[in-house]
């Protein structure tokens, strides 16, 4: 299904991005169609995929379109970047109560190796978390702060 998927958003996308000014939904099946065709992370075009998250920004500037600018900040630049970013977002009200808020920053704490402060912040998102699955994973996340991983804590931020 996923492949068939895929090969539907390649087919159409030109068609959505080149009937006249782009909207939110051909930018969103762009940035769809770039992680598709990325085999993993390394491969992915990040500073294309920034690009359009600004487009996305200037189309409907919503704090939820900037935290995922923030995360894919993180994997063009740096983690330090990306959290800059979303301490620009700590009081944006439309955020609150959202687990995603607290999760990013502690995903990239969690990659820089500041180990407490990513413990923290997954606690902050697990008081958030509304179903098991989702604070199954954030104690997951808050175990490996705890114990991390004979490679280190540098890993991909969750989606």
């Amino acid at each position: 299904m996923a492949i068939r998927l895929a090969r539907i958003l390649r087919r159409l996308l030109p068609v959505a991005l080149t009937g006249g000014p782009p909207g939110p939904y051909g930018v969103q099946a762009a940035i769809a169609a770039l992680h598709d065709e990325a085999t993993d992370l390394a491969t992915t075009d990040w500073p294309q995929i920034v690009a359009l998250y600004e487009v996305m920004l200037a189309l409907d500037p919503s704090p939820v379109i900037a935290l995922n600018r923030a995360a894919a900040v993180a994997m063009r630049d740096c983690p330090e970047a990306a959290l800059a970013l979303l301490d620009e977002l700590t009081d944006e009200e439309r955020l609150r109560g959202a687990t995603p808020l607290p999760r990013r920053p502690a995903d990239l704490l969690q990659r820089l190796g500041r180990l407490a402060e990513a413990a923290a912040a997954y606690r902050r998102a697990l008081d958030l978390a509304g179903t098991e699955p989702e604070q199954a994973h954030l104690r997951r996340r808050i175990g490996e702060t705890e114990s991390p991983a004979p490679n280190g804590p540098n890993r991909a931020m969750d989606p």
